[in-house]
């Protein structure tokens, strides 16, 4: 399994979880400092400015231990609905996209694997990545619109 956390311009992080584990609040925030680092190491003076942070409502993304977290960095939360994969730019933009390509794939092994995600997620263009965040707005303005009982069909 794979985390990935992206912006307009491109994939901030790439976090791939070994066989057998599973993500528990702890191993979460661990993934967090990462991506923290690779914000400050990627996007210069960005950490000292606004940083809007969208995640799904998963166990261990509000995990009382993930919203210290959270709070320690001084991101602020964008909303996410209960049960609203559609507004996880992941789900609808990134993943789509990377399974159509690993269908045409082989890998001989999980190193290989690794390798072939990450190259194809640093090869997309920026716009690439723009189009998916664009799309939230969309999407976010239907939620709102309908009282967060949206659901893309």
């Amino acid at each position: 399994m794979a985390t990935v956390f992206w912006d307009r311009q491109s994939v901030l992080l790439i976090n791939f979880l070994e066989h057998g584990a599973t993500i528990n609040s702890v191993r979460y925030c661990e993934t967090l400092q990462k991506l923290r680092k690779a914000i400050q190491n990627k996007r210069r003076g960005k950490l000292s400015s606004k940083i809007l942070f969208l995640h799904d409502n998963a166990r261990p993304h509000t995990a009382n231990r993930t919203r210290e977290v959270l709070n320690a960095f001084k991101w602020e939360i964008f909303p996410h609905p209960p049960y609203s994969p559609d507004l996880a730019p992941s789900d609808y933009h990134l993943f789509p996209r990377m399974k159509t390509w690993l269908g045409t794939q082989r890998f001989d092994d999980d190193a290989e694997l690794r390798a072939g995600v990450t190259d194809w997620l640093k090869s997309q263009a920026a716009e690439f990545y723009d189009n998916g965040i664009t799309k939230l707005v969309h999407h976010y303005d239907k939620c709102l619109s309908l009282f967060s009982e949206y659901v893309e069909k």
